[in-house]
């Protein structure tokens, strides 16, 4: 089965839908492939989320493929490419839909250890560190290169300090950390990616690659 996805007009669901569909039995090994070919997120380095926040607390003891196969013994009727991209989301906090959804929206999106989204052409990073309790946000080479500017638009930082941003002393664009210490909510990350997405939208449309 091949996982090359170059030359497909279907967005990555779509990608992704019909390759598990090619699969006679899928098996943990073709939804490791198939992700990593799809969305070039290797599972295997993954993180799984904390014993608290997946249903059955036997699966966190398992490695990422033992933990996807122990789950596929319990559909007895296979699954579908729906039922894969929750069950990634119940076991690493993925949402593949999302991902898939921002494909080309002019964001780089670095989170738990791995480039989720990255293109060349991209405008601004979103990066959260270890255990996602921190989010930084600026800007590429490439927003430099159209721009000419060497830090975020006011546009965006207007947008970003009302919801906890503040300026990296390091001086490299805005960041946030979790007051809590636990890891950002996705609601959080929701409302930083819209202001992101909302300004691109206003002003950098014309150069988004």
């Amino acid at each position: 089965m091949s996982n090359d996805v170059n030359e497909l007009a279907e967005t990555k669901i779509e990608a992704m839908d019909k390759l598990i569909a090619s699969c006679a039995a899928l098996n943990s090994h073709d939804i490791m492939n198939i992700v990593n070919g799809v969305f070039s997120i290797n599972l295997e380095e993954m993180a799984m989320l904390p014993d608290d926040q997946i249903a059955s607390k036997s699966l966190h003891s398992l490695t990422p493929q033992a933990a996807i196969e122990a789950s596929l013994a319990h559909s007895s009727n296979g699954m579908t490419g729906t039922q894969v991209r929750q069950l990634i989301n119940q076991l690493f906090g993925i949402n593949l839909d999302a991902l898939s959804a921002l494909e080309k929206a002019g964001i780089s999106l670095y989170s738990k250890g791995q480039w989720m989204l990255q293109h060349h052409e991209d405008l601004f990073v979103v990066y959260t560190g270890v255990g996602d309790v921190d989010v930084k946000i600026y800007h590429t080479d490439y927003f430099t290169e159209q721009t000419g500017l060497h830090e975020l638009p006011k546009s965006l930082i207007d947008q970003l300090l009302p919801l906890g941003y503040r300026e990296d002393p390091a001086g490299k664009g805005y960041y946030f950390f979790s007051p809590s210490g636990e890891a950002v909510p996705d609601a959080f990350k929701g409302q930083t990616i819209q202001a992101i997405l909302t300004v691109i939208s206003q002003a950098y449309s014309h150069i988004q690659g």
